[in-house]
């Protein structure tokens, strides 16, 4: 490490794993820096909360990075190793992950009407996500699982989405699988990792809590504005911070609106990009395992939720003694209006109870959390719109980086990565 820093006055904004990663870095090379964090603690999507002494993420998180240098650096913290068994339900219907090779459970009546219209899938070439999910899968598993799905995670009809963010995220058909999954009950991991790595203790931001530690890092330092031209950001608390070089991981519409002289066509692409919220329905139980699963997708369009976990399952360290945990994901438009807390919950409790894997007497408490960015949506327009903005920014001597910096489906390794990437372009500008 060098430790003869070069005072740059390089500003960081967002406290994020991406923003705690580019400020990391930046020490590494010899460069002085700070992050603003606008909460009270930094994290960001990989922090944490408590409720009654339960721990919960911010949504699943566990790692499955197959980046070499990520993995070294989590390794520092002692982990426990899960395989990654996730299931599905429908329709009270427990199936492995993923479903198209797990129809096992299923009446056969059911297995031979998808299996029909899985060999007779049209043989074209996607124009968008419903097209893709027809050539992979067939019309019948489509309207049947992904379909109803994509509208619970990504709030858009499936014609809505392009299909560049798919990659590995999803099992390409293969008529072996589906067939062997339609005759026997598999127990085959057919998820894109080996293993899914957890922190023993502390939460998922314990891979990161040494590193943040070691940065200078400003929390409760909400920027407000953004004099390009003066190179002054302003905070709420009244402050105002000249810099000389600027890292943003804040999400392109946010850091936009902060420009006062951000330009109206650029505004407006910044306005047009579209993102999901979630609502976090966080529960305490006082019984042990109540979850039959580590993690779960909810097909069922009545149920809110798209996905649930385990958080007492992630690590024992997570609850107390003799107590489980679970959390349920919603997912809404940027566009719509907020979801009621209390019908979240008392959506959740009803389907809960249907599940018979617990009774009400069995619930501690139902906590609500909103977080005002999930993911991404790639819709048709997004990547004009993102080169516009990035553009844009790069131009004003800003580098963005992270999730929403980057504007992409950046897993926590991913995002990690792009403020090392984001460290070293603004290094080697330095040294030019």
């Amino acid at each position: 490490m060098n430790t003869e820093k070069k005072n740059e006055e390089i500003l960081i904004l967002g406290g994020g794993i991406a923003g705690i990663s580019a400020a990391y870095h930046l020490d590494l090379n010899g460069y002085s820096n700070c992050v603003f964090e606008g909460r009270s603690i930094a994290g960001g999507l990989v922090s944490n909360f408590e409720v009654s002494g339960f721990r919960f993420d911010h949504a699943i998180h566990m790692s499955f990075s197959n980046i070499d240098y990520v993995k070294k650096i989590w390794a520092r913290t002692p982990y426990i190793s899960h395989r990654p068994d996730a299931f599905c339900l429908e329709r009270s219907v427990w199936l492995k992950h993923p479903v198209q090779n797990n129809l096992y459970p299923l009446p056969t009546s059911d297995k031979v009407d998808l299996i029909e219209s899985f060999i007779d899938r049209p043989n074209i070439s996607p124009a968008n996500y419903r097209d893709w999910l027809y050539h992979q899968y067939g019309s019948g598993i489509s309207k049947r699982f992904p379909i109803p799905y994509t509208r619970k995670y990504w709030c858009v009809e499936p014609e809505a989405l392009t299909i560049d963010w798919i990659g590995n995220r999803m099992r390409r058909a293969n008529i072996h699988e589906v067939l062997a999954g339609a005759f026997e009950d598999k127990d085959e991991n057919q998820f894109y990792a080996s293993e899914m790595r957890y922190p023993a203790k502390g939460g998922y931001f314990e891979f990161v809590k040494e590193i943040t530690e070691s940065v200078n890092l400003y929390c409760n330092k909400l920027v407000k504005k953004i004099d390009v031209k003066k190179k002054l950001v302003s905070c709420s608390d009244g402050s105002s911070t000249k810099y000389k070089h600027l890292i943003s991981s804040l999400p392109l519409p946010i850091i936009c609106n902060m420009i006062d002289s951000c330009p109206k066509e650029v505004l407006s692409a910044a306005n047009r990009l579209k993102w999901t919220t979630v609502d976090l329905i966080s529960i305490g139980f006082r019984k042990p395992d109540v979850s039959p699963y580590l993690w779960f997708y909810l097909y069922d369009e009545s149920n809110l939720a798209s996905r649930a976990y385990s958080p007492s399952m992630k690590s024992p360290n997570n609850a107390p003694k003799d107590c489980s945990s679970l959390q349920f994901e919603i997912y809404n438009l940027c566009t719509n209006p907020k979801l009621d807390p209390e019908l979240l919950k008392q959506n959740i409790l009803e389907h809960l109870l249907a599940m018979g894997i617990c009774e009400e007497e069995d619930i501690i408490f139902m906590h609500h959390k909103h977080l005002p960015f999930g993911n991404v949506i790639f819709d048709h327009e997004m990547r004009a719109n993102r080169k516009t903005v990035i553009n844009y920014l790069e131009g004003a001597g800003i580098f963005s980086c992270g999730r929403f910096g980057e504007w992409d489906y950046l897993w926590s390794d991913q995002s990690f990565m792009s403020g090392k990437k984001v460290s070293q372009k603004l290094a080697s500008c330095l040294e030019d």
